[in-house]
């Protein structure tokens, strides 16, 4: 077959497209959809050789956004590639540029939904892990959702809908929903504020009000406490935060402070030496530091001695541990002294009253 042969069944026509279109299209289309894969394989393949053993935030970033793109979004560019060269009826061709656009704003969908996780993965490994596990949950979801009404209305704006009076009556719409579900809403912009100033994480002891529990989970709606005597307290996030709230788990040192007294006819000289006992005692402990100890007041049956310091160890236990170290230590001390602890007493004096006399 000569050249000029192939030449004229080349400008042959199929469906509006001549037989040299139809085959570089077709061409175009097959290399691309088998190309691009394979690229995309090869390149996250060699990137995790090259970075074995280290941890690249920027790299890791890259991956996990190439990781999330599909076949679908691939198919889609190399249709898109292929009609370059044809011509195709106004109908088809709106249906088909409608079918990318959609396919390609779910796949920037994808891709900032990875974005916005690996982000929070990485702000997760550098705060502290309970803290990732409960409130970034929130910024995940937060963050999700703006991503994905964002693309929708970029897709909606290029298809030529205006979204401007959707925006419009979806404000006035809002306006409705809010006041109907406002509690709900509450909570869940309280559970935001929770994520970003972060005034609690989860496995802090907590005491709001009358409650008081360990932080087991701090949901979109509300938080999880688990009370000392066992039982579950659910709080709403919006009640939460308008509780003053004590957070012990933020506690880096406990100041205790305690009291002794004293029977009233101890001697005036070991009186005196009861604050340096009170010292030493304190001293002797570990992770302690010694603030003050004075002979505080005149009870109604004892001398009253007063003693502070502080605990370097935030844990309650540890703090129980170190007071009762502390007054086994005052036992020993007071009972080599001679020195008697007090005990409400109740003194009875009795006279005797002359006999008057008798008068003969």
């Amino acid at each position: 077959m000569s050249i000029r042969e192939l030449r004229e069944i080349a400008q042959l026509e199929y469906f509006g497209n001549s037989l040299s279109h139809w085959a570089i299209a077709v061409a175009l289309f097959a290399l691309l959809f088998t190309v691009l894969p394979l690229v995309r394989s090869f390149v996250r393949r060699r990137l995790r050789t090259a970075t074995a053993g280290r941890s690249v935030a920027g790299l890791e970033l890259f991956l996990t956004v190439q990781g999330r793109t599909t076949r679908l979004f691939l198919l889609m560019v190399a249709l898109w590639a292929a009609l370059r060269w044809l011509v195709v009826p106004p109908q088809i061709y709106r249906a088909l540029d409608i079918a990318i656009l959609a396919v390609t704003w779910f796949q920037i969908g994808r891709w900032g939904t990875a974005l916005m996780t690996q982000l929070l993965h990485v702000r997760q490994q550098a705060a502290a892990a309970a803290e990732g596990a409960a409130s970034l949950n929130i910024l995940r979801f937060v963050g999700v959702a703006a991503v994905w009404v964002v693309a929708f209305l970029m897709l909606l704006a290029n298809l030529g809908i205006e979204i401007m009076p959707l925006i419009a009556g979806l404000g006035i719409g809002g306006i409705a929903i809010a006041l109907a579900v406002q509690n709900v809403l509450g909570d869940l912009f309280a559970s935001l504020s929770i994520a970003l100033d972060k005034p609690f994480k989860v496995g802090d002891f907590l005491v709001l009000g009358e409650e008081k529990g360990t932080v087991e989970q701090i949901g979109i709606k509300s938080t999880r406490l688990r009370s000392l005597s066992g039982e579950m307290i659910v709080m709403s996030n919006g009640d939460l935060l308008k509780s003053r709230v004590r957070n012990y788990g933020l506690l880096y040192e406990r100041r205790a402070t305690f009291s002794v007294g004293i029977v009233y006819e101890t001697s005036e000289e070991l009186i005196r030496e009861v604050p340096a006992v009170l010292e030493l005692a304190i001293k002797a402990q570990p992770k302690t530091r010694f603030d003050r100890a004075h002979f505080a007041s005149f009870g109604d049956y004892a001398l009253v001695f007063e003693a502070v310091y502080f605990v370097l160890d935030p844990q309650y236990n540890a703090f129980m541990d170190i007071q009762q170290a502390i007054n086994l230590r005052l036992l020993e001390e007071f009972g080599k002294r001679g020195i008697e602890f007090a005990y409400p007493t109740n003194k009875q004096f009795s006279v005797n009253l002359p006999t008057p006399a008798v008068a003969d």
